[in-house]
């Protein structure tokens, strides 16, 4: 069920109305939009009496919500949803879902902080605005690098301080997720954890804006559902994240779904990105599987880049050499325009340790 409020109704009509949908036992979620607020309401195991919530002061109306995925349909919220960080000055804001192209960089694990840097000089001077590393890696073999843990999360905080960087990063399970929204900006939730209900309501309950990764066999359907685990929960700063699904081929490593970008954004409000590294497995495939990601109208990418890929502890042979990730800024910056996008101009090295000292918090509208 969702409730819509007049365009001019008031902060206190959407408290009130708020307060009476959880006098009836159910949870509000209000979803400000640019014209009007929309209330959605969960826990109701039937359908809601409109009757009692209709005639409140600012309600304009209450329609049923057809499909499962409330929170996350676009029938609770028309405009696309775009979550906005800000930074100790404007060179250093940044936002995921508007016409700026998000681009997420940096290595699939932080491995020592000589790597970590060096990536980071490469990307923050193409004009990266957000550095992703992994300091818990979930690998297929138990005898496989599995991250530095905390002193990963340490280094990629001491990035964020010199390159003034946003930083992204997986969590594995509740534990890790505590340290990561301790240190990180963005929450990932991996492919192998998709359906990791429990793991989905903590990262519902965080302060911090959730990357989700489709799962390697994970219909659309199934994909916005465990988005909507997340939003439940409270957190409705999330990001939707297409990294290849498992199929036949025999080519990539994944194939990269590049349909599922119109289709999400077709029946969703959420921002969704292509990772083009985990989703081919093949380094010369992430080039051109980059350009088409922005030109299919994906709002970022998720690029991994190592200083020296043949040495890395993980997933070398997807990685870009600092050189064809610069030359893939320049390409994606002469297509972005055709889709009405726009990417960070590149600059000139590393801001102040004062300017990016501190994280901003993020917001949702």
């Amino acid at each position: 069920m969702l409730v819509v409020m007049q365009a001019h109704a008031t902060e206190e009509q959407v408290r009130g109305v708020c307060a009476k949908i959880e006098s009836l036992g159910y949870r509000p979620h209000a979803m400000p939009g640019a014209q009007r607020t929309a209330i959605g309401i969960t826990g109701n195991r039937g359908e809601v009496e409109a009757a009692w919530l209709e005639d409140m002061p600012g309600v304009a109306e209450v329609i049923a919500v057809s499909k499962p995925y409330k929170l996350v349909s676009r029938e609770i919220k028309e405009e696309n949803t775009v979550i906005r960080f800000r930074g100790e000055t404007a060179d250093l804001a940044a936002s995921i879902g508007g016409r700026e192209l998000a681009i997420m960089a940096g290595p699939c694990a932080i491995e020592d902080p000589e790597q970590a840097f060096a990536v980071a000089e490469t990307v923050s001077r193409a004009g990266v605005r957000f550095f992703r590393g992994g300091a818990y890696k979930p690998r297929t073999s138990p005898y496989s690098f599995q991250g530095l843990g905390v002193e990963g999360l340490k280094i990629m905080a001491e990035v964020r301080r010199q390159f003034g960087m946003k930083i992204v990063t997986e969590a594995i399970d509740n534990e890790s997720l505590d340290l990561v929204e301790e240190y990180a900006d963005v929450i990932q939730i991996g492919a192998r954890n998709m359906q990791n209900f429990s793991l989905l309501k903590r990262a519902g309950r965080a302060s911090k804006p959730v990357l989700l990764k489709r799962g390697m066999s994970a219909t659309l359907e199934e994909f916005l559902m465990a988005a909507e685990y997340i939003m439940s929960e409270g957190n409705y700063q999330v990001i939707l994240c297409e990294r290849g699904v498992r199929t036949f081929a025999d080519h990539t490593r994944n194939t990269l779904d590049l349909s599922v970008v119109p289709a999400v954004q077709r029946l969703s409000h959420l921002p969704i990105v292509v990772d083009p590294s985990h989703g081919t497995g093949k380094r010369n495939k992430v080039t051109p599987l980059s350009r088409a990601a922005v030109a299919v109208g994906a709002d970022g990418l998720l690029i991994e880049v190592h200083n020296n890929p043949d040495r890395a502890l993980s997933d070398g042979m997807q990685s870009l050499y600092p050189e064809q990730f610069v030359s893939l800024m320049e390409a994606i910056r002469q297509i972005a325009p055709v889709v009405c996008r726009e990417v960070p101009p590149a600059h000139g090295g590393a801001h102040s340790a004062a300017a990016g000292a501190r994280s901003q918090p993020a917001h949702a509208d």
